[in-house]
């Protein structure tokens, strides 16, 4: 068999096995996977030797020069992507808004249009309902024949016209139980929280961004992820809860799952490495608002412990990312602030430092929870989220001696500022190749604007 790439005596691991071997590329897909694979004179060889040969990243949340606040998130999808290409992610998945006018597919078209040209890894979207009718529901088919067979909707953001009722979110989940599609959910109470926030405007000046905390307790996560579940359990409906962020959510989640409910989850690296003490910061606290919010420390290990014991199946990121000035909208009022942070270049160096490097899970675990379970679930495995014969050589490479301080200037990312600066992180990969190709090597980018393609998923996925 003839290669066009062999990555030599590495430790290969998956989300079930960890063993040494060579892996064979030829085209895009690995061709072999075995010990002493022959390499002919044209075949590039890379000698892993003394580190881990890992699928790649996949990240299934993240927001490329998105519009909101009056401004477009700083990280497009050519810088945006080649953070990710840098970070181990070799696919992600962002989001396309419905046109309230024109439906669904209108609103994916305007989004591949663009991305197009423009991606450095593989990508792929979800759709975002924003209006629920019968004309919505009958286009879900065509949305799920074209490649894409998730759907996010806002328990939020009424006043932006985003947010979808407890009937559009029952009669939605209702129909995934037919059609095999699934729910993505932002769960928040939107009545009560706005409320609290009328309330700490009133004292937006003595609380300044810690009132985007106070105006969030923790139960307006845990009450919306509480009925999103009740409707996914009365409907049979297949739901996932995005960036859950409580100790209180992922309770209920634990429970829901024991009872047999098709309810999956994911959190992100903020809610484990940080707490809400950072809101405190006079001066840059406001930097670090996302909408859910940076919970506490008791929220932090809870979550750690859903990872642990399968509850929450994916770790992404919810990447937005805006600039100093650009978070300097907020002038003192925190229901101004611009919510997000940069994270997908620093998701897998995260989960792999804090998850396994302080023994919480191990390295079969790692994988599963920033690439196959994402692959599984979101409908592209085997294609991705493993090494295995025939699958995309989607492949990073990791030297676990290696450490790295982070610091913003040396990252990928249009952003300015880190919320993880100074943080040392071990895990970010020497290579990573996407399809067959290397696109960062030696801990540099060296792929392409324009390489990545669109990647149609496929319904049904089920961890």
């Amino acid at each position: 068999m003839k290669f066009d790439m062999i990555i030599r005596n590495g430790t290969l691991v998956t989300s079930t096995e960890t063993f040494r071997a060579d892996v064979g590329i030829t085209g895009e897909h690995i061709a072999a996977i075995g010990s002493r694979l022959v390499s002919e004179p044209s075949c590039t060889v890379i000698d892993a030797s003394n580190k881990y040969v890992m699928p790649g990243g996949i990240d299934v949340h993240v927001h490329l020069q998105l519009p909101f606040c009056g401004t477009v998130s700083a990280d497009d999808f050519v810088t945006g992507t080649r953070a990710a290409a840098c970070g181990g992610i070799t696919t992600i998945i962002d989001y396309a808004m419905q046109n309230k006018e024109k439906g669904l597919m209108a609103g994916i078209q305007s989004r591949m249009k663009e991305a197009k040209g423009r991606v450095c890894v593989d990508y792929a979207l979800h759709s975002i309902i924003i209006k629920w009718d019968m004309p919505t529901k009958q286009e879900m088919e065509e949305v799920i024949a074209f490649g894409i067979p998730t759907f996010k909707m806002f328990m939020i953001y009424e006043s932006e016209g985003w947010q979808s009722d407890d009937a559009a979110l029952f009669s939605a989940l209702e129909t995934t139980a037919e059609n095999g599609a699934r729910i993505c959910v932002h769960a928040e109470s939107d009545k009560v929280m706005n409320l609290l926030i009328r309330k700490y405007l009133e004292k937006k000046d003595e609380v300044g961004a810690y009132g985007h905390v106070l105006s969030r307790p923790n139960f307006i996560e845990a009450e919306a992820v509480q009925r999103a579940i009740t409707w996914a359990e009365a409907t049979g409906g297949r739901l996932y809860i995005v960036h859950m962020s409580t100790g209180e959510a992922a309770e209920i989640l634990h429970q829901a799952r024991h009872r047999g409910i098709n309810v999956y989850a994911e959190t992100c690296p903020q809610y484990l490495l940080l707490d809400d003490a950072v809101f405190k910061d006079r001066e840059r606290g406001h930097l670090y608002a996302t909408c859910p919010q940076i919970k506490q420390k008791k929220d932090q290990e809870r979550l750690w412990m859903a990872l642990t014991r399968g509850d929450i199946s994916i770790v992404s990121t919810d990447t937005c990312t805006f600039t100093i000035n650009q978070k300097a909208m907020w002038k003192g009022d925190f229901t101004k602030i611009p919510y997000g942070l940069p994270g997908v270049e620093t998701l897998l160096p995260a989960v792999y430092t804090s998850g396994v490097l302080q023994k919480r899970f191990d390295l079969n675990h790692f994988v599963s929870l920033i690439s196959t379970n994402p692959a599984k679930l979101m409908g592209l495995f085997p294609q991705k989220g493993t090494l295995a014969i025939g699958s995309d050589a989607d492949i990073i490479i990791v030297d676990p001696r290696k450490t790295r301080i982070i610091d913003f200037k040396e990252m990928q990312t249009n952003c300015d500022w880190s919320p993880y600066q100074g943080m040392e992180m071990s895990g970010f990969p020497d290579f990573t190749i996407c399809r067959g190709s290397v696109i960062v090597q030696d801990g540099k980018f060296s792929g392409r604007e324009g390489y990545g393609k669109f990647i149609k998923r496929r319904p049904g996925g089920e961890i």
